[in-house]
């Protein structure tokens, strides 16, 4: 348990001072600066992952319930993999997808409260609106509970090679087109990691035919052993 815990925080600590520090430090849209691919570049989206969209405000907070309902059951998926002792790297990965959708609760649920200003639900145009001032926090927020928007800022900037078909190197403007364009987050990266993990790691975590899921079988069988030696006294 020690490590998955250490693997949670350690990634809530990274997303989460990232966040708060491209938040209270940079314009809205702004280029922030990278290594090679790697661009950074500040946007707040009020949906799911890498930037898609679920509704507006009520779609939102209905997002943000399902998020907690999830993180809810992932931790009990983790609590029953360590008790049962499941493979390692299983526990890891788990642990990987809880601390990112956590990580993205926070933002949901408090960046709203904690900040002066954000992106925020416009419903005369029905869409959501952008700002054009720094946030700083003050702790008087600008929109209600669950109604704040996730920080956002790495970029892998991919460029489609001038020679392919279809139209798929240029875009509409005749710019080159990237092939992975949305902007994502620690928690959003945690989340893919864990996941992929598992997938490629498949047989190896949960037994040896696909989708063998012996870990909790084990529980299983331990309590039918334990009801067995009971019956017989």
């Amino acid at each position: 348990m020690r490590t998955v815990l250490i693997t949670i925080f350690s990634v809530l600590f990274i997303d989460q001072f990232l966040k708060l520090w491209v938040k209270a430090n940079f314009l809205l849209g702004e280029e922030i600066g990278g290594i090679g691919f790697i661009k950074l570049q500040f946007i707040e989206n009020p949906g799911m992952a890498f930037g898609m969209e679920f509704g507006g405000v009520w779609g939102k907070i209905a997002l943000s319930l399902f998020r907690v309902g999830a993180v809810v059951a992932i931790w009990l998926i983790i609590r029953n993999l360590v008790n049962n002792k499941a493979h390692k790297g299983l526990v890891f990965s788990v642990g990987l997808i809880f601390a990112g959708a956590l990580g993205n609760i926070l933002d949901s649920a408090f960046y709203g409260l904690l900040f002066n200003s954000g992106t925020s639900w416009n419903p005369e145009l029905g869409r959501w609106i952008g700002y054009n001032d720094i946030s700083q926090l003050n702790f008087n927020g600008y929109i209600g509970f669950f109604q704040g928007c996730v920080v956002d800022m790495i970029h892998f900037e991919f460029h489609y090679p001038s020679w392919m078909p279809f139209g798929l190197a240029l875009d509409e403007y005749g710019n080159p087109r990237e092939i992975f364009p949305p902007v994502f987050n620690i928690a959003d990266f945690a989340i893919s990691v864990g996941v992929g993990i598992i997938i490629v790691f498949n047989k190896r975590f949960l037994g040896k035919g696909k989708g063998d899921f012996s870990v909790f079988r084990k529980q299983q069988t331990v309590a039918e052993g334990s009801a067995n030696s009971e019956g017989e006294k």
